[in-house]
């Protein structure tokens, strides 16, 4: 087995990922407790919201007032996800309150044009301008790629396409790329493997990040996987919120106290405080009145292990 990394960065997507795919519009006064109590939290990398217009994701039509509202700590990376260049023209008039952005796209033709109805050349070339023009503004650049692990439309996606879309990324001056298993497709295995071919295809200097779905049940092996090849850095969803609405019954994100729990039981730190952070999950199972998918969340977390 190879040895684990000492430590683990995770970014929280549940105020953008996780709100964005809830039925429920969460008042924005909800949302800022909830995230400033993530911050409180110990976790230094939060994605807060998107300028994606209004009209197509209600749930997020208020990302103005929460950023302007949650005012944390500067030790916290503030993330907003960019849709396209006149979303990146909208968010600038916010340029203050966040330090990073997102980008996203599929690496399949079938799932991009689904989902932001462009070809993964069109979405590819938008992209490289909205990275370019945040470079002049001093801000970091993230390039998630979704279905990268397979997709529900394609099947199997070859990891070559991948980190070809990965390298134009880079190239166009992302510090990051996420690679996303956008509807719980992946394996341990394959994970491994996709891993361990993308630091040797894209260098030592980008920041590989793995987003798991556990829509099958398998995220935290996924997690797992991905650390043994060396990936430290991940993005996950505080209560399991949030998901991809395809495949029907897909469960969330793999949910962030469930990766925080494992990594911590393992001896991987993360800065993050777990009772704090089981704390905002509970706030926001009450506040939706529902039950939610984090284990950690309905079982509690482990007082005595042997390796931490």
């Amino acid at each position: 087995m190879s040895a684990l990394p000492a430590a683990a960065r995770i970014r929280e997507v549940g105020p953008r990922d996780g709100f964005q795919n809830e039925p429920e519009v969460i008042a924005t006064a909800d949302k800022i407790r909830l995230i400033k109590m993530l911050a409180a939290a110990g976790l230094k990398r939060l994605e807060v919201t998107s300028f994606v217009r209004a009209d197509v994701i209600p749930q997020l039509a208020d990302g103005p007032d929460v950023l302007r509202g949650i005012e944390l700590p500067n030790d916290v990376a503030v993330t907003v996800l960019i849709p396209n260049e006149r979303g990146f023209d909208n968010a600038l008039e916010l340029r203050e309150h966040f330090s990073e952005i997102n980008c996203f796209m599929s690496a399949s033709e079938s799932h991009n044009r689904a989902n932001v109805n462009r070809s993964v050349e069109e979405s590819l070339r938008a992209i490289e301008r909205v990275i370019a023009r945040a470079r002049e503004e001093s801000l970091r650049a993230e390039g998630v790629i979704s279905v990268s692990f397979g997709c529900p439309y394609e099947g199997y996606v070859a990891p070559e396409r991948v980190f070809a879309i990965a390298r134009r990324l880079v190239q166009a001056g992302a510090a990051e790329i996420a690679f996303g298993d956008t509807t719980g497709m992946a394996n341990p295995l394959q994970v491994r493997e996709f891993f361990e071919r993308a630091r040797q295809a894209l260098g030592d200097q980008v920041e590989l990040t793995a987003h798991f779905h556990n829509t099958r049940g398998q995220g935290l092996a996924n997690v797992y996987a991905a650390l043994e090849a060396g990936c430290s850095s991940f993005e996950s969803s505080f209560g399991e919120l949030g998901g991809c609405p395809v495949p029907a019954g897909a469960t969330g994100n793999v949910a962030t106290e469930d990766v925080v729990s494992m990594l911590h039981e393992m001896g991987v730190q993360t800065g993050i405080d777990l009772p704090a952070l089981l704390a905002v999950s509970r706030a926001v199972r009450e506040l939706l009145g529902r039950p939610l998918g984090s284990h950690t969340l309905i079982a509690g977390p482990v007082d005595w292990h042997p390796n931490a």
